[in-house]
């Protein structure tokens, strides 16, 4: 996807976790296939060192015992300055946002003029990481019946995989689509700014190995 000029930065967080000391076990990361993860909720990649629990220099609480090693995600986060699109880069995968009123009317799920360009450009950037599995996945914010939001998220989020599908025209590529209503809302529901960005269609895939 070309890159706007005027993109606004809103976060950039690097957290490698090689060493951790904890009394209890560690948290268990999500099964990527589960139908009821949240998106972005994958594994993160193994530690690339081994620490030696008996090393003189290692300094635990008394009676606390070392972790199992691994390491997060690097994550950065960049939002176009007019809010219409928000693009998050991992070491694993990347996820681009476009924010519903880009690409559809209100309270529908039938696309826009603009629509298609933008998708076009989503398009562009799959094949620009070969990406070989891609999820679609609708978002709406929390005004009117959570049953409603659930229905317009998932005809929104086909909308797109269709014109996805018909641009990339590759048998080898599957895809995951689903509408998630008003579940993971990236922004408070509170304020009309908020809800304007939950209400949103987020495509993801792998990143291509370096």
């Amino acid at each position: 996807m070309t890159p706007t000029p005027r993109r606004l930065t809103l976060s950039l967080t690097a957290v490698t976790l090689l060493l951790a000391t904890t009394l209890h076990g560690t948290t268990a990361a999500h099964a990527e296939d589960d139908p009821n993860d949240p998106p972005g909720t994958e594994p993160s990649a193994s530690a690339p060192v081994e620490v030696d629990p008996n090393d003189p220099d290692l300094k635990l609480p008394d009676g606390a015992t070392l972790a199992q090693a691994k390491v997060l995600d690097i994550k950065s986060v960049v939002e176009e300055q007019s809010g219409d699109e928000r693009r998050e880069d991992t070491n694993t995968s990347v996820t681009l946002a476009l924010q519903a009123e880009v690409l559809f009317g209100k309270d529908s799920s039938k696309l826009g003029a603009e629509a298609k360009a933008r998708i076009t450009g989503i398009a562009d950037e799959i094949r620009t990481q070969n990406a070989a599995r891609v999820r679609v996945f609708g978002f709406t914010d929390n005004l009117g019946s959570s049953a409603h939001g659930d229905v317009l998220s998932k005809k929104r989020a086909n909308a797109v995989h269709d014109v996805l599908s018909q641009v990339l025209n590759d048998a080898d590529i599957t895809y995951e689509v689903r509408g998630y209503g008003e579940q993971y809302p990236i922004a408070d529901n509170s304020t009309e700014a908020g809800r304007k960005k939950n209400r949103r269609v987020e495509v993801s895939f792998p990143r291509s190995e370096p």
